[in-house]
């Protein structure tokens, strides 16, 4: 049988591999407890309890945000009943097929400056600015005074 004397160098590259194999069951377990639906025996099942986006909600309540005025992706996430999923409107006003009619450049990022735009941020600026949105370094000006709160037509009725 052979015998092995670890070196300094041995031990410290065994442990350096020992905590990224720790590191790496840690955000196992965290993604594991953060999934929509999980039920531990000592534990309440955890659901996720936000509602589906569609398209053709966000899209009408982009006809209520009136000229020369913005909103936040943010805020149509809230309205729509899912205030976490800003990430999810921006990726739908990205696919919006008629930016003519459904005006998506109307939705700023929620410290006011422009945001993403599919015909790019310099034609969405324009766009607000031609509607008398002022910007200041980049910033809508006057944000609070500018912003508009839109409802759901389902939280109306």
């Amino acid at each position: 049988m052979v015998s092995y004397n670890m070196n300094k160098d041995d031990m410290k590259y065994l442990n350096h591999n020992m905590k990224k194999l720790s590191s790496i069951k840690e955000t196992k377990e965290k993604l594991y407890l953060s999934s929509p639906m999980v039920v531990m025996p000592d534990k309440e099942p955890k659901i996720s309890t936000s509602k589906p986006i569609r398209n053709s909600d966000v899209y009408d309540l982009l006809l209520k945000i009136p000229a020369g005025k913005v909103s936040t992706y943010g805020d149509l996430a809230r309205a729509l009943g899912n205030p976490s999923a800003s990430r999810v409107i921006g990726r739908i006003l990205g696919e919006n097929p008629n930016p003519i009619k459904v005006p998506c450049h109307r939705v700023v990022m929620s410290n006011g400056r422009v945001g993403g735009y599919a015909y790019g941020t310099a034609k969405k600026r324009q766009l607000l600015e031609n509607e008398g949105v002022s910007f200041t370094n980049g910033t809508v000006q006057n944000f609070k005074n500018v912003r508009v709160y839109p409802l759901s037509s389902k939280d109306r009725d």
